[in-house]
């Protein structure tokens, strides 16, 4: 494996490359960064961090315990608490009882939560004046989302996955976008970067119950798939890009 110092500028920069590509960020902007205290949204935030101070940035930790597993959520939001701490970053705990609200609009779980998430983000990146938030979707979320969208039935536009940036809500003439500068690194490497750095982060068990169908598609679909075409992530990441100049 390579070393801590390799794996750590090889993926800043890999980051930093493609935020610049898409012109994600400029250098003196406020962002929200929405962690969850999973892999993903430790090593964005680790990330940024390291960034802030080269790129004049103005950083915020956003958690937001959807009360789906009692304790275990509480947990998470006490690790992020505590994380936001240790970077120094001023942290926000939101809250959203999804199950109630799921009941009160007939939709399912995870749109309800997805919608209540995006709110308080929302909420928040106003409050403080946030111009970006950040959350932390990497490469396979990508691929499983153009899966998924397929399953579902969609119009081509579905087929272009995860948007790499979007506008999330404004205020007057205050806009706020919302970034996915994690699109550019894959789960491998995250997992990597975890590792190496020595990184704590959270695991959440939801995330195995392949009742919801992301997961069957990220444990079960997308490896068979991949039997039959080990490259099918990169295909699909092509495709994207391909539409997403005719669209």
């Amino acid at each position: 494996m390579d070393s801590r110092k390799a794996v750590t500028l090889k993926l800043w920069n890999r980051l930093m490359a493609s935020a610049r590509r898409r012109q994600l960020f400029p250098d003196g902007a406020a962002v929200l960064l929405a962690v969850s205290g999973g892999p993903d949204s430790v090593v964005m935030l680790d990330f940024f961090a390291g960034q802030a101070r080269a790129h004049r940035l103005r950083l915020y930790v956003c958690h937001i315990n959807h009360k789906l597993r009692g304790a275990a959520a509480d947990a998470d939001a006490a690790f992020v608490r505590k994380l936001g701490a240790q970077y120094g970053i001023e942290t926000f705990i939101l809250s959203a009882d999804v199950k109630k609200l799921a009941a009160k609009a007939g939709t399912g779980i995870e749109q309800a939560a997805r919608t209540a998430r995006y709110r308080l983000l929302s909420a928040a990146a106003l409050k403080k004046r946030c111009a970006y938030v950040a959350t932390a979707h990497h490469s396979d979320d990508h691929a499983e989302t153009i899966l998924l969208n397929l399953l579902r039935g969609t119009e081509p536009r579905g087929l272009l996955g995860i948007p790499a940036e979007r506008e999330l809500c404004r205020r007057g003439k205050f806009k706020v976008r919302l970034i996915r500068p994690m699109l550019a690194v894959s789960r491998r490497e995250i997992e990597v970067y975890i590792k190496v750095n020595g990184l704590l982060s959270r695991r959440d068990h939801t995330n195995e119950d392949e009742h919801y169908r992301r997961n069957w598609i990220r444990k079960t679909l997308l490896p068979l798939l991949e039997t039959k075409q080990p490259r099918l992530r990169e295909h699909l990441a092509d495709l994207s890009a391909k539409l997403s100049k005719l669209l």
